[in-house]
């Protein structure tokens, strides 16, 4: 006698697709052999749906961020991660199976969670460091996760799961979002991004002078709500302030995030907030104060900085290899290195600085 497999996790996400879709049969693609034995790809399974609204895409929903079976993690209020993605992808008329490129993606993004135990939550964004869909011809370099519009959160028995939508970005779109917020720019460009559907062909939606002036004027209004930036490149040499000899401390950041810090610096600092840069075992936090000053702990640095300090690494901070000398704080150099960007082979593609 076999013993039946509880699906209640699975079920409950079918029966609210269900609701979008009725009786129309997805394409789905199981995993044959599972991620815990040894398979390759971390999710149960993939469905796309065909969508003609606004215009046809396909809309291909994930199983397996969280639980489908019976209950295994020890929390009660979410089910696994807490979540499930969902990807819209436009859909040319005689096109019968979803593109490979995006179910592969939908798999990356469960390696990733499931290895390095990052989640995604609503306003969060990923940068791919190259075309979401390798080798194509495509401005779309990240990735922006809001709550699916036409899917709602479900309340299963293993927990709560939310329905995130990715949505493919451009460069500048992501820098845009970092330095005001995910949800207000993608609101601010809706009329350019119906259904916020993924099309691999589109510009950024950064060209449209009208998109372009709400995005300044909402970041001159709200600031930045990037209160952490993960870091690949960071580190701290704390000064030397000896009888004969004076050295400044120096902080070192690679090409790619000075250049986004300095943007950052005008969003959060100058609107009173702090930034916390993250790196391995090194948190280095950027505050607004009336005076500059240094304090250090074990892991962890915090740079006080006036106005005029602030104000003077918003003009120096830039994606270039080089020292910057502070003439308002000489107690701290800034060292630019270059920033390698890899493939997912780790072959470097392009150098920035």
């Amino acid at each position: 006698m076999t013993q039946e497999v509880n699906t209640t996790g699975w079920n409950a996400i079918e029966a609210e697709v269900t609701k979008l879709y009725g009786e129309q049969e997805p394409k789905h693609y199981g995993t044959a052999i599972p991620y815990m034995l040894g398979g390759q790809d971390p999710l149960d399974g993939l469905s796309a749906y065909k969508a003609e609204l606004p215009f046809p895409h396909w809309h291909i929903i994930t199983f397996g961020f969280s639980e489908l079976y019976e209950k295994e993690s020890e929390n009660p209020e979410y089910s696994g991660y807490g979540f499930e993605l969902t990807f819209r992808v436009a859909r040319s008329k005689d096109e019968e199976e979803p593109p490979a490129w995006a179910l592969n993606l939908l798999q990356n993004m469960g390696r990733y969670v499931f290895n390095s135990g990052n989640v995604f939550a609503s306003g969060d964004y990923l940068d791919a460091n190259g075309p979401i869909c390798l080798g194509a011809d495509t401005q779309l370099t990240a990735l922006a996760f809001i709550p699916d519009p036409q899917l709602a959160t479900l309340h299963t028995p293993n927990g709560r799961v939310e329905f995130l939508q990715m949505v493919g970005i451009t460069e500048d779109e992501l820098e845009a979002m970092k330095t005001w917020n995910t949800r207000s720019l993608l609101e601010a460009g809706k009329t350019e991004l119906p259904g916020y559907i993924t099309d691999l062909s589109r510009s950024s939606i950064l060209q449209v002078p009208a998109v372009q002036e709400s995005v300044q004027v909402g970041i001159e209004r709200d600031g930045s709500s990037t209160g952490f930036l993960f870091v690949d490149q960071l580190a701290w040499e704390p000064g030397k302030n000896g009888l004969f000899s004076k050295k400044p401390a120096v902080l070192t950041l690679g090409a790619k995030q000075a250049g986004t810090i300095g943007m950052l610096l005008r969003g959060r600092l100058l609107k009173g907030k702090d930034l916390s840069l993250m790196c391995n075992d090194l948190n280095v936090t950027l505050e607004p104060a009336s005076t500059t000053g240094i304090e250090i702990e074990e892991h962890s640095v915090h740079l006080k900085l006036d106005e005029a300090v602030v104000n003077e690494l918003i003009h120096k901070l830039l994606p270039k290899e080089g020292e910057i000398h502070l003439s308002s704080y000489k107690q701290l150099k800034l060292q630019i290195v270059k920033t390698y960007i890899k493939d997912q082979e780790g072959n470097v593609v392009s150098t920035i600085g």
